[in-house]
């Protein structure tokens, strides 16, 4: 099998199938987007006790320690190399502080349906990216992919219900933000891929999460963020923990596995299933109504899902 200098779209018979040691690409980025998904119920959950600020420096807090730990106990470096520093710090500045910051900001502004249509959007900014500067081709079957997923989405967090009101967005701050954090995580997304592949998923994704969080810190104090804290209830903190733990630990871990093994624009392919668990984590949670709109919306996310998988180079 022929490999880009570049990308690969599977592994190598000398290499692990595993992501990083954990779970297969594929399923790896499943994961990813299966916590993310519910973390957007979370995130509501939490805010509605406690700031944005003060909420993501406590979940990367979490993350970072999660992630060191997990370096201690194979025991690699807990810091990463100077040469390594300038390109993690810029991926901490891009995908911890300015990403988590804009779309928590957006979240306390907007609803969770619009948000949902807005995200969608994101695996068509990480494949234009893609194309631009990682020179990933696209055949037919992927590009009819990548509209039959995004045509889910929108029938998914619609519930198959198009008004001018939603194809008018932004049409608030909150919508703006959201729509932003989605073209910061495919420049995120992009900007990562080398990186990735020079010192592994998991302590690229330590080391940028751990300059993310730095960077948190001085708004995490100066903003009462202690002072919050100690008024959580255990709901609160039960959100905070799987932020922490999963969002920024797992999520992020598991979603540079899969970008370490297979291509960009596929890895955001997954994206398109996430409205999938945030409307079904929503119905449990928060006891709202599921629609067949949904239900057919979700079957055309996975068939998009499974072109842009299948699609040859």
């Amino acid at each position: 099998r022929r490999h880009d200098a570049m990308t690969t779209d599977a592994t190598t018979p000398g290499e692990p199938r595993n992501a990083d040691g954990l779970l297969a690409p594929r399923l790896a980025a499943f994961a990813a987007i299966a916590i993310w998904g519910v973390s957007f119920v979370a995130t509501k959950v939490a805010l509605a006790e406690i700031s944005p600020t003060t909420l993501i420096a406590t979940r990367f807090a979490m993350g970072v320690a999660l992630l060191h730990a997990i370096l201690a106990v194979r025991r690699e470096p807990l810091l990463p190399a100077r040469a390594a520093v300038p390109a993690l710090l810029l991926m901490g500045f891009i995908g911890i502080f300015v990403h988590q910051m804009v779309q928590g900001y957006g979240l306390t502004m907007t609803t969770a349906m619009k948000t949902g249509w807005l995200i969608g959007l994101t695996p068509i900014w990480s494949s234009v990216l893609a194309a631009l500067f990682l020179r990933e081709r696209f055949g037919p079957m992927k590009l009819v992919g990548l509209v039959l997923g995004f045509a889910g989405a929108l029938l998914v967090v619609t519930h198959g219900t198009l008004s001018r009101e939603m194809l008018s967005l932004p049409s608030t701050k909150g919508d703006a933000l959201v729509l932003l954090s989605t073209l910061n995580w495919a420049a995120y997304t992009i900007l990562g891929h080398g990186t990735i592949r020079k010192l592994g998923s998991l302590r690229a994704t330590a080391g940028s999460m751990l300059f993310g969080w730095l960077l948190l810190l001085p708004l995490f104090f100066t903003g009462g963020g202690p002072h919050e804290l100690t008024k959580l209830s255990p709901a609160g903190w039960g959100a905070v923990l799987f932020l922490g733990i999963g969002a920024s630990g797992l999520g992020y871990l598991f979603w540079y596995g899969a970008l370490e093994k297979i291509e960009s624009s596929r890895v955001a392919a997954f994206l398109y299933i996430e409205p999938l668990f945030t409307l079904a984590a929503a119905a449990i949670v928060l006891g709202e109504r599921i629609t067949a709109a949904t239900v057919f919306g979700g079957i055309v996310v996975l068939a998009g899902v499974l072109l842009v998988q299948r699609g040859k180079k």
